[in-house]
């Protein structure tokens, strides 16, 4: 097997300037970056979420290269930035960015050609999961405090070393502690808070979902945990790249950045 890349390879990556940089609230962290493919018709839409276990130090820019990169499928990429736990995203405050990051396209379809009929979401890790939940959230009871009568629908996702179940993602340690912070205490304490944020809890959402992990993520068991439940009831398809750990799916210049890119465009509304 080849020398997996690095969290500290990946979050070195060269930035890519976005043709627009737009706030959605009124925090420093609640903007998106809006890149634009060539073409004047209305452009179907991207919503990338980044992921970095919901902790500040891990920002929107690493993911620049891939956001900039998935235009060339002919799609406009919105590219969210939120509150992370330790930077004003404690409960509920990243999930309602993300939620709001994403109504906000409506206000600016008009200004920048974007067909929000349209509209997929593609995430990687931390932020595959709230991609996965942005397609879901049209479920949740009226009781929670992420309720919306009128979320902006999500036709796709695309999901890249995802996290999938918040439950089990506690019980093995994945982000070190990050999750009590995020949804305001532990599944003994917070069980609705995991509950209506656990994508596998939403299922099904009825329309196509791509679950991508490389062979050597530690991310595959929770792949493998959604799938499983998935597939009995719902239009998943599970995809597993040999040689290829966390971070090459969302990285453009590795060989397996087109497995990425395909997968986008096979579903791309």
């Amino acid at each position: 097997m080849p020398p997996l890349m690095s969290v500290e390879e990946y979050v070195a990556l060269p930035v890519a300037e976005p043709d627009h940089v737009i706030p959605y609230g009124d925090d420093a962290e609640q903007f998106g970056h809006l890149y634009l493919p060539d073409g004047d018709e209305p452009h179907p839409v991207i919503i990338i979420v980044h992921g970095g276990c919901w902790r500040s130090q891990y920002d929107i820019y690493p993911a620049s290269g891939y956001a900039q990169a998935l235009t060339e499928v002919g799609a406009a990429v919105w590219s969210l930035e939120y509150r992370r736990g330790d930077k004003g995203g404690e409960w509920p405050h990243t999930f309602a960015d993300i939620a709001d990051g994403s109504d906000h396209l409506r206000t600016i379809a008009d200004r920048h050609n974007l067909d929000v009929s349209r509209v997929m979401a593609v995430g990687h890790s931390a932020g595959g999961l709230l991609a996965l939940w942005l397609a879901g959230r049209h479920k949740l009871p009226q009781s929670s405090p992420l309720y919306s009568d009128n979320p902006l629908p999500i036709r796709s996702v695309v999901a890249l070393g995802t996290l999938t179940n918040f439950v089990t993602a506690y019980s093995a340690g994945i982000c070190e502690g990050a999750l009590e912070t995020l949804l305001g205490g532990t599944p003994e304490t917070a069980p609705d808070n995991y509950h209506h944020t656990s994508p596998i809890n939403l299922l099904p959402l009825g329309i196509p979902q791509i679950l991508i992990t490389g062979e050597a993520d530690d991310m595959l068991l929770q792949a493998h945990e959604y799938v499983s439940v998935a597939q009995e009831i719902d239009d998943v398809e599970r995809i597993i790249v040999p040689d290829v750990g966390h971070f090459e799916l969302v990285t453009p210049t590795t060989q397996a950045w087109p497995i990425a890119r395909e997968a986008v465009s096979k579903v791309l509304p």
